[in-house]
């Protein structure tokens, strides 16, 4: 059972508090529609730390950045020289994004650091809120940029190049952004870490659907991206016998068809997209020469991923229809599972603090799967009506938002304490 210092810490979380505060960050970016447009590194981002600084002032927690443009709020445990627990998300949005996406779980474990001063409970852990630059990939690619650096997996000097669609780099970004808070501390990027926990609203409809308040999330999904090229030849609409062509569209349409077979799946685990078709040169009485499409596929289970994954380029190839097929993977990050401990973690506080939950995995990344390469982490789901994500229509209600910092303040003191 949760003992009473985690239940006091979880009771003194401000349901009006934090969805105040969410609605204070969503003025930086607001976009007509209702939604969000705050891009990694812009003139809204660095409007949204500042206010992250006000807030981290009035309760005395210190606030950094590292040399890649991640946010560190921390709360001191008894122990300085402990590693800390670590919470957060991110506070860059989609161009056209909504409200809670990423920003909940900064603002959650912000709230759950002034609930600790609320109950005034003292942790032997410090506990430190991340919010990590770059998460979402709009502006700067790879997404999870600043967690990426942070953990190693990305040279801070090959991010540091990256250029948006105006040619701005990550570097001269940064520097700005850097220039216009110098009141912010600076700190090397990267540090051990107790453990991590990552608060977000599902971004899909199962929560919802089943009546759930809490995701107690297991893993992520494995995702790996792919680029296809057909190469076939061009040809005059009205002279070109069907039999003698080589069509790229058909060769393309048959590759999906052939794709959608070969991912059927009668538990509805298998996610494959085709995202992206760009067909050329798109005239109406030329035969098409050349198409381009993206196939997006993810599963959670690294056996399965890896078996259904070895079938996407030996089934392009057997209905290329006599064309060239040029497949590239974009993107590559296997099944991220977390440690059963930090499952049952987050398990014992949900099931103590009573709302409807369900044991889940996560459908999209996030942040906490770089993290669980150097150190435990977990993850806590809540609802957002309709599934609706990455959508200025996104929303997530007050009380479901508030019960998901809950369990998380609850965690943070448990964990903080060990």
């Amino acid at each position: 059972m949760t003992n009473s210092i985690e239940m006091q810490v979880a009771a003194a979380v401000d349901e009006k508090r934090l969805w105040d505060r969410l609605m204070s960050m969503s003025e930086y970016g607001a976009t007509p529609a209702g939604g969000v447009n705050r891009q990694a590194l812009s003139a809204e981002d660095i409007a949204a730390r500042r206010q992250m600084k006000k807030w981290a002032d009035e309760y005395g927690f210190e606030i950094t950045t590292d040399d890649i443009g991640n946010l560190f709020v921390r709360r001191d445990g008894t122990d300085a020289d402990q590693n800390p627990v670590t919470t957060g998300s991110h506070i860059d949005s989609q161009p056209k994004g909504g409200k809670f996406d990423g920003i909940y779980g900064v603002m959650a474990g912000l709230e759950a650091l002034v609930a600790m001063e609320d109950a005034g409970i003292q942790t032997k852990r410090p506990i430190e809120v991340i919010a990590w630059m770059g998460e979402e990939g709009s502006r700067f690619q790879p997404a999870l940029m600043g967690s990426l650096v942070f953990t190693g997996q990305l040279a801070a000097e090959k991010a540091m190049s990256v250029a948006d669609s105006n040619g701005i780099s990550v570097e001269q970004a940064l520097r700005e952004t850097l220039d216009a808070d110098p009141e912010i501390g600076r700190r090397p990027t990267g540090f051990a870490a107790a453990a991590y926990i990552e608060t977000h609203i599902e971004q899909g409809p199962v929560l919802e659907l089943e009546q759930k308040t809490i995701g107690v999330v297991t893993g992520i999904q494995g995702i790996r991206w792919y680029g296809i090229e057909v190469l076939g030849e061009e040809a005059h609409a009205g002279t070109s016998p069907m039999k003698h062509r080589k069509d790229a569209l058909k060769a393309a349409a048959e590759m999906v068809g052939a794709l959608e077979q070969v991912m059927e799946d009668e538990t509805d685990t298998v996610r494959c997209t085709f995202g992206r078709f760009e067909v050329f040169p798109g005239s109406p009485n030329t035969v098409p020469g050349r198409v381009f499409f993206t196939i997006d596929f993810r599963h959670p289970v690294t056996d399965d991923f890896e078996k259904l994954a070895a079938k996407i380029e030996p089934t392009c190839r057997a209905h290329a229809r006599g064309c060239e097929v040029n497949i590239e993977i974009t993107l590559d990050a296997l099944p991220t599972v977390f440690r059963d401990d930090m499952v049952e973690t987050v398990h014992k506080h949900t099931k103590s603090l009573n709302p409807p939950f369900k044991v889940m995995p996560s459908g999209g990344g996030h942040d906490a799967q770089n993290m669980n390469r150097i150190c435990p982490t977990g993850m806590i789901f809540v609802p957002c009506k309709n599934g609706i994500s990455h959508n200025e229509a996104e929303y997530a209600s007050p009380g479901d938002l508030a019960a998901g910092t809950r369990v998380l303040a609850a965690c943070l003191v448990d964990l903080a304490n060990r």
